[in-house]
């Protein structure tokens, strides 16, 4: 039995092609709408998907959400973005291999891709990168935090080869303001990360798999880099030694505003936040609310 869950609001661009990617696939598809205004819900209802409301404060608090609905009994639970799909691949290992695994395996590894301006992006050093995205329902939970969180879970994981693909058809005006947004969630968790002020959790580790290793160098060597500074290097990283300069036009310019001007802009909201603390004599809560209007 596989549960796949979606978080929604307004993507009736996505919607039915990510259903359409994971029929025969889920024994149920559940889909969480946060006020959705256009046809996101009818379209997700006409293709059987169970949906449900819930207010949005971030994707963690939602996708936990979602996973306190289900009842007992579940098995299998999968993480889909709206504006993603399984890739054939990866559908068939599902299919073959997911119900042979024993019962000591908790999560499963699977690849990702994604496109930018309609272009898959093959350089950078990104993709394919492993993510989990498939475990047994009661053994995971999503990380909570505000900004790029990821499965935790206890026990053995297992990799499967095939790939899921990130493929947004919105506009890049949409992409930039989304991006505006998840810089100012990022420097709620890099404040979070020197005051502590909430729980910090964190999948970061040398033995966690990629992702653990990628989060311990942001955690541990990155945000300790000069703010401003780093955006740089790490887009020449990205751009000159991982080769992102063959992604060709679109590639330069989803390396330079994800890769650089990206951080940049967490870097600079995160010296206003700062600055604002410095001038008011308050705390970093006070200061992300009054800066960045985000309760915590």
């Amino acid at each position: 039995m596989l549960t796949v869950i979606i978080l929604t609001r307004d993507e009736e661009r996505h919607i039915a092609r990510a259903i359409s990617s994971v029929i025969g696939l889920a024994t149920k598809i559940f889909v969480v709408d946060s006020g959705s205004t256009d046809r996101t819900v009818s379209i997700a209802k006409s293709l059987g998907a169970e949906v449900r409301e819930n207010q949005w404060r971030n994707y963690a608090t939602q996708f936990n959400w979602a996973l306190d609905q289900l009842p007992l009994g579940t098995g299998w639970v999968m993480r889909l973005d709206a504006d993603e799909i399984i890739m054939p691949d990866l559908a068939h290992e599902i299919k073959v291999r997911l119900r042979t695994l024993g019962a000591d395996i908790v999560g499963v590894n699977v690849g990702r891709r994604m496109t930018f301006l309609g272009q898959p992006i093959r350089y950078g050093g990104l993709f394919p990168i492993r993510v989990l995205r498939i475990f047994r329902h009661g053994a995971g939970r999503c990380e909570d935090r505000w900004m790029d969180e990821h499965i935790k879970v206890k026990g053995e994981v297992e990799e499967f080869h095939g790939e899921i693909l990130d493929d947004n058809r919105n506009s890049l005006t949409w992409w930039t303001d989304k991006h505006n947004s998840y810089a100012s969630r990022e420097v709620v968790d890099l404040l979070n990360l020197e005051y502590g002020f909430a729980v910090h959790d964190t999948v970061a580790g040398l033995n966690g798999g990629q992702a653990g290793i990628k989060r311990w160098f942001k955690e541990k060597v990155y945000a300790r880099l000069p703010g401003g500074g780093r955006a740089l290097l790490y887009f020449l990283y990205r751009y000159l030694f991982r080769f992102g300069v063959l992604d060709g036009r679109c590639g330069l310019a989803f390396h330079l505003l994800q890769g650089f001007w990206y951080r940049f802009l967490v870097d600079m909201k995160l010296l206003e936040v700062r600055r604002y603390m410095d001038r008011e004599k308050v705390d970093a809560p006070t200061a992300i609310r009054a800066v960045l209007d985000i309760i915590v």
